[in-house]
């Protein structure tokens, strides 16, 4: 990343006009003042250039006392989501990327976090549930909108799908569904278009596919309304096309740690002990791609969960693939997942 913006780096001996020319050269309406060890110092602006020479300092002056010292900068491990939403609060289109030392690793933009090329890939978020499992909490809210680090679980999800291009997005709603309309409206506000499949009664994963108002020219992405997760779109979507397959399920690898020592018997004698070993199973994400033939598959009006599709494709021997999603995942619908996402545990 670093050879990416290795143009608009500069040390804070740089003259101003040197400030101008990496500012010119980079394209990127910044310029970032970085030591001997590319520890950031601070950055400088089109403005920050302008008020220097507007106080009278020639350009021959160096840049430190007009750097802006008081940046906002993200870690490596920072999700699209999070970047975002210091962009939005902060009003900035550029944030840096730092280690652990302060380092300089690269740079966040409001371009790339939103997609350099819009996607034609619909999405369709299932967001209609009942939380039951997350009681008394979602008797006053749709689980979907509960919040985790101050912002809704669904407006996570669909400012991580515009982050990989997404633009189209279809909300599948039932319970206290004005809720989360009020709260999104067309979707213009976070940079897609929001269509609402309005639940007569509950659907199941898969029944909401079928209110669809159109049929899709290519791929669909489905998704849980409960889930926390940083997959990669992109990659999810050119695994499918790639291995021609007619729907591709996302795999994520779950963990459980047994909390005894289990023994290995044989007859009456005890052979050996693993204590509280650890199991490694693969498990449906929540995370599905569609072909867009699949969806004439789905029947109207019918609670219809989307695993009796899976089924179906495996009985006529059509190709389903398992995706691997190694980013961060978690479903939320407990409520011990939820305290943890929230980090209370």
């Amino acid at each position: 990343m670093l050879s990416q913006i290795a143009e608009i780096l500069i040390p804070r001996e740089a003259s101003l006009r040197e400030g101008m020319q990496a500012l010119e050269c980079g394209a990127l309406e910044i310029a970032l003042v970085v030591d001997a060890e590319r520890r950031l110092i601070g950055t400088l602006t089109d403005g920050d250039v302008r008020r220097a020479l507007l106080a009278g300092a020639p350009l021959s002056d160096p840049v430190g006392p007009f750097v802006n010292q008081q940046f906002t900068a993200a870690g490596i491990g920072t999700s699209r989501v999070e970047v975002l939403d210091l962009m939005q609060s902060r009003h900035i289109s550029q944030i840096p990327i730092l280690d652990a030392k302060g380092r300089l690793v690269g740079l966040h933009t409001l371009h790339e976090i939103l997609g350099a090329t819009p996607r034609p890939n619909w999405a369709v978020v299932m967001a209609g549930g009942r939380g039951e499992r997350l009681r008394p909490l979602t008797d006053s809210i749709p689980k979907p909108m509960i919040k985790v680090a101050g912002r809704p679980i669904l407006e996570r999800i669909i400012l991580h799908l515009v982050g990989y291009g997404i633009r189209e997005i279809f909300l599948s709603i039932n319970y206290m569904s004005e809720v989360i309309q009020h709260h999104f409206g067309d979707g213009g506000k976070l940079g897609c278009r929001i269509e609402y499949l309005k639940e007569k009664k509950p659907l199941g994963t898969g029944g909401a596919l079928s209110l669809l108002p159109r049929r899709a020219d290519h791929p669909v992405l489905v998704l849980n309304g409960d889930l926390l997760s940083q997959f990669d779109v992109p990659s999810m979507l050119t695994f499918h096309s790639e291995g021609r397959f007619k729907m591709t399920v996302g795999v994520h690898e779950y963990v459980h740690t047994v909390p005894f020592g289990v023994l290995d018997i044989d007859g009456d004698r005890i052979t050996g002990i693993r204590e509280k070993p650890s199991i490694a199973s693969p498990v449906n994400s929540g995370i599905y791609v569609l072909d867009p033939d699949l969806l004439d598959r789905i029947p109207r009006a019918t609670n219809y969960p989307i695993t009796t599709l899976i089924e179906d494709c495996l009985e006529r021997g059509e190709r389903v693939g398992g995706a691997s999603i190694e980013e961060e995942w978690m479903d939320v619908g407990r409520p011990k997942d939820l305290s943890w996402a929230r980090g209370k545990e």
